[in-house]
């Protein structure tokens, strides 16, 4: 365990970016294999249920090409514009984390997916998903990037965030799959 934290924190641009990904993917797959609507047993639609690998590569690259960059560079900004673990330290980044970060993030899931699936309207799922997924983000997030930001040494927040997020993001895909919410 010991050589593998000392690798991490050699390389902790790639483990971060690595891990969240690989978390970020596994979310998509967790959502296709639990969650998603199964058909009728005997059907003969039965074999429709399989894995959309197709689908759960563009959550990868969304999560690749966007979410595990962009919160890696902004949890260590975060960490230099309010550094520290004390309460108010804490609070001010949670704050800005909900106002700045949760906003571009589901909107870079939402829209990056569409535009991958080549939809005519890539805003039209962010239109419909975007509030009910902030709201709920909100709730969430705060809870979790105050664990973050008080138990988690600053080199391992973004992988520990990736963790986090295999559960918002689950909620994330289920709530995309779902029509007309």
């Amino acid at each position: 365990m010991k050589r593998a934290w000392a690798l991490f924190k050699a390389h902790p641009y790639i483990s971060n970016v690595l891990g969240y990904t690989t978390l970020f993917a596994s979310a998509d797959l967790i959502q296709q294999s639990v969650l998603r609507e199964k058909p009728n047993a005997g059907s003969a639609s039965e074999d429709t249920a399989s894995i959309d690998w197709r689908q759960t590569a563009h959550v990868a690259i969304v999560g690749f090409c966007f979410h595990a960059n962009f919160n890696y560079h902004w949890l260590r900004g975060l960490e230099r514009m309010l550094p520290g673990g004390g309460v108010k330290a804490v609070a001010g980044k949670v704050v800005v984390d909900q106002l700045i970060a949760a906003p571009l993030t589901i909107s870079a899931f939402y829209i990056g997916l569409s535009l991958l699936e080549n939809k005519e309207d890539p805003l039209e799922v962010w239109r419909q998903k975007f509030w009910t997924a902030y709201k709920a983000g909100v709730i969430y997030w705060s809870a979790m990037q105050g664990i973050n930001f008080v138990f988690v040494p600053p080199v391992a927040r973004t992988v520990f965030l990736g963790g986090v997020a295999l559960t918002f993001t689950i909620f994330l895909c289920h709530f995309k799959q779902q029509q007309n919410q």
